[in-house]
C-alpha cells in the first residue's frame, strides 16, 4: 500500500514528463533569438554600408558643386568690377559734358539651367541639407532673373542704338543739355543696374560657397 502509494506520486514520476519540454522551449527560444539577432545584423550591415555609400556620394555632389560655385562666384566678382569701370567712365564723361559714344549692350553667357538641375538629379535632393539647397536654388534665382532683365535689355539696344551706331551723336543727345534724349536716357542706369546684378550674383553664390563648406566640415 506505501510502495504503490510512492510508485505513483514520487517525484520520479512528474519529473521525466516535463523536463524535456522545458528543454525543447529552451531550444526553440535559443533558435528565435539567433534567427533574430542574424536577421538584425545583417539590416545594421546594410544601413551602415548604405549610409556610407550616401556619405561617400554627398561628399563627392558637395566637391563637385563647390568648384563650380566657386568659380561663378569669382567670374561674377570680375564681371562686377569691369562693369562698374565701364560705367564709372561713362558718368565721368558724360558730366563732363563730352557726350561719350554709347555701346550696343551684349550679353555672352555659358550659363545653363540644367548646371544645377544635373547636381540635383545626381541624388542632391535627396542628400544635400535644406539650407544647401535652399542656398542654391536662390543662387539660381538671382542669375536666371538678372540675366533675364539683360537679354530684354538687349533686344531693345538692337532695335534702338544698333541700327543708329553710324548718326550723329546729337541723335541721342540735345545738344544744347548735352543730356542724353529719351528713349536712352535710361542708358546710364543700365549700366550700374549690370554691376549690381554682378555683384548680387556673387554674394548669392559666395553664401552657396560657405553653406557647402559647412555640410562638408560637418560630414567629416
Amino acid at each position: 500500500m506505501v510502495d504503490a502509494f510512492k510508485s505513483t506520486n514520487g517525484p520520479t514520476a512528474g519529473g521525466p514528463t516535463r523536463k524535456p519540454g522545458l528543454i525543447r522551449f529552451g531550444h526553440w527560444t535559443a533558435e528565435l533569438l539567433l534567427v533574430f539577432l542574424g536577421v538584425y545584423a545583417a539590416f545594421w550591415l546594410n544601413s551602415y554600408q548604405q549610409h556610407r555609400q550616401d556619405a561617400k556620394r554627398r561628399d563627392q555632389i558637395l566637391a563637385s558643386l563647390e568648384s563650380y560655385v566657386q568659380l561663378a562666384a569669382a567670374e561674377s566678382t570680375k564681371n562686377a568690377i569691369a562693369q562698374e569701370k565701364r560705367v564709372a567712365e561713362f558718368e565721368r564723361a558724360l558730366d563732363a559734358g563730352e557726350m561719350p559714344r554709347l555701346r550696343p549692350i551684349t550679353w555672352t553667357t555659358d550659363y545653363s539651367p540644367t548646371d544645377i538641375a544635373n547636381f540635383l538629379q545626381a541624388g542632391g535632393l535627396e542628400l544635400l541639407d535644406i539650407t544647401t539647397l535652399t542656398a542654391i536654388r536662390n543662387a539660381d534665382s538671382v542669375t536666371r532673373g538678372g540675366l533675364s532683365e539683360a537679354l530684354h535689355d538687349q533686344k531693345l539696344s538692337d532695335e534702338l542704338i544698333v541700327p543708329n551706331l553710324g548718326k550723329e551723336i546729337s541723335f541721342f543727345y540735345d545738344p544744347a543739355t548735352k543730356r542724353l534724349k529719351e528713349p536712352f536716357a535710361t542708358y546710364p542706369a543700365k549700366l550700374k543696374s549690370y554691376a549690381d546684378f554682378f555683384h548680387m550674383r556673387a554674394d548669392a553664390y559666395n553664401d552657396v560657397l560657405s553653406q557647402i563648406r559647412r555640410e562638408r566640415q560637418r560630414s567629416h
